[in-house]
């Protein structure tokens, strides 16, 4: 399961790497950079929601072994 979570974080972090590369800076708010910011903002919630879920995990597993 770390696999799987890790390959999952490294993709959405590859796809906000992406998305800032279709920024136009000076209008943010325009056209194709409306959508990479909505991207970004996905990509970045999607990697808070991997991380809650591997901390989730590691806890379950301290509390079954005590």
């Amino acid at each position: 399961m770390k696999v799987f979570t890790t390959i999952l974080v490294v993709l959405a972090l590859g796809l906000i790497v992406f998305n800032v590369t279709l920024l136009d800076f000076k209008n943010p708010f325009a056209g194709d950079s409306l959508v990479a910011l909505i991207g970004i903002a996905s990509s970045f919630c999607a990697v808070l929601i991997i991380l809650i879920f591997r901390m989730s995990r590691m806890v379950n597993e301290k509390i079954k072994n005590q």
